[in-house]
C-alpha cells in the first residue's frame, strides 16, 4: 500500500509569513531610504570639495576665481592652464547646478553650495543647503 501524503503550507501559515514580512519591511524601508538621502548629501559634499580644487587651482594660474564655473574647462583668459576638471561641471545628486558666486558671501572669495533635496536656498534636514567650508 502506498500513502498519498501531500505536504506543503496551508493557506493560513503563507497568510502568517506574509504579515510578518511585510511587518519587517515597514520598519526597514524607511531607514534604507533615509540612508539613500545622507548618502547623496555626503556626495555633494564630495563634488563641492572637488569643484573648490579646481576653483583654487585656476586661482594659481590666472590670478583669480573665474566669474563662472565653466571657465574651469574652457577659458581665453591669460595663464589659463586647464582644463581644470577632467569632466563636465557635475549637477548635484538632485539633478541641479551649483550655485557659485564671485565674489562669496560673508567676504569669503567665493561660495559654491548645493541647495539640497528641494532645490531652494535655505531648508532643513534633506533640503538643507551643503555650503563648501
Amino acid at each position: 500500500m502506498t500513502k498519498n501524503l501531500h505536504r506543503g503550507f496551508t493557506l493560513i501559515e503563507l497568510l502568517i509569513v506574509i504579515t510578518i514580512l511585510g511587518l519587517l519591511m515597514s520598519l526597514v524601508a524607511p531607514k534604507m531610504f533615509n540612508k539613500a538621502d545622507s548618502t547623496k548629501r555626503n556626495v555633494a559634499a564630495a563634488q563641492i570639495q572637488n569643484i573648490e580644487t579646481a576653483l583654487d587651482t585656476f586661482r594659481l594660474d590666472v590670478g583669480d576665481y573665474p566669474e563662472n564655473l565653466s571657465e574651469l574647462r574652457k577659458s581665453t583668459k591669460r595663464g589659463w592652464d586647464g582644463p581644470y576638471l577632467p569632466k563636465e561641471i557635475p549637477l548635484d545628486p538632485w539633478g541641479n547646478t551649483y550655485d557659485y558666486q564671485s565674489p562669496g558671501e560673508d567676504g569669503m572669495p567665493f561660495t559654491l553650495k548645493s541647495f539640497g533635496k528641494d532645490g531652494q536656498e535655505g531648508g532643513t534636514d534633506d533640503n538643507a543647503d551643503i555650503v563648501n567650508q
